[in-house]
């Protein structure tokens, strides 16, 4: 394969990568993201995600590095250090940008370990920072599967990504509905515990032990009323202070904690 390489930031190519980087229906459109740094590419590769092109700068690299072993079979592409500025989403990516395929991501898809799953359910999270933490705390947890109800932010958005840590790859995720994912925990015996303050019961006198979903909505707008009425119970966290308002992930992180205490951490 002959050496290829980029040094123009007007490169039709570069431009595309941008395009990916920066636009969720470019993303959608095509199926396609944007991976960077070492630690992430490797990540969604143990996940199973095909990796269609590797950029890499070996200004930031370093030109003795060796990626022929680990990316055998994948077009690679040097880019000037301009270039990979020019991609980049953050700074300290370690020189290396790949292009993946995207994933579906659908409830059919979902296949549990454990015959007492345990899930986490997010009701139409917006800011990536908050998704990022979300998928950070249920990595941490080791969940079953990170289901996206009304979704307002691709999951590829580059911000997602970097605020994860790359767990977005390491996490289990589908995305539908409310009410298809309503429908899929009922056909599946999964019980739903729902975060909402109105005609609830304290989070601690709840078995979380068999199959089990804990459910959170936005700080703003808290969960729909449609969860409310499919919920197995309504549970809140006791608000000690003066507002009656927890991060999201926070919130997310006390539930599942508390779940995984009464599983003795299995």
């Amino acid at each position: 394969m002959n050496h290829k390489s980029i040094a123009s930031t007007q490169n039709k190519s570069i431009k595309h990568l941008i395009q990916l980087q920066e636009k969720s229906r470019v993303r959608l459109r095509e199926q396609k993201f944007i991976i960077e740094g070492a630690r992430e590419i490797e990540l969604a590769l143990e996940a199973g995600y095909q990796l269609l092109e590797l950029y890499y700068c070996n200004e930031i690299l370093g030109s003795d590095t060796d990626l022929s072993l680990k990316f055998e079979a994948l077009e690679k592409i040097e880019i000037s250090l301009a270039v990979y500025k020019k991609i980049a989403y953050r700074g300290s990516t370690e020189g290396l940008i790949a292009v993946a395929a995207s994933k579906p991501h659908l409830l059919a898809d979902l296949k549990f370990k454990s015959d007492n799953p345990l899930l986490l359910i997010a009701e139409a999270p917006e800011k990536p920072g908050n998704i990022g933490a979300l998928l950070r705390t249920a990595d941490a947890a080791n969940v079953d599967a990170v289901c996206i109800a009304n979704p307002k932010t691709d999951i590829y958005n580059p911000n997602i990504i970097r605020s994860s840590v790359g767990c977005v790859f390491t996490n289990q995720i589908a995305s539908g509905s409310t009410s298809e994912i309503i429908s899929y925990l009922k056909k599946n015996d999964i019980a739903i515990y729902t975060a909402i303050l109105q005609d609830s019961a304290i989070y601690t006198n709840q078995s979380f032990t068999n199959s089990t979903a804990l459910v959170v909505g936005t700080e703003d707008k808290g969960l729909s009323e449609t969860w409310r009425k499919a919920a197995t119970k309504n549970i809140h966290i006791p608000m000690l202070g003066k507002i009656d308002s927890m991060n999201v992930s926070v919130a997310a992180g006390i539930l599942i904690y508390e779940a995984k205490r009464q599983r003795n951490f299995k």
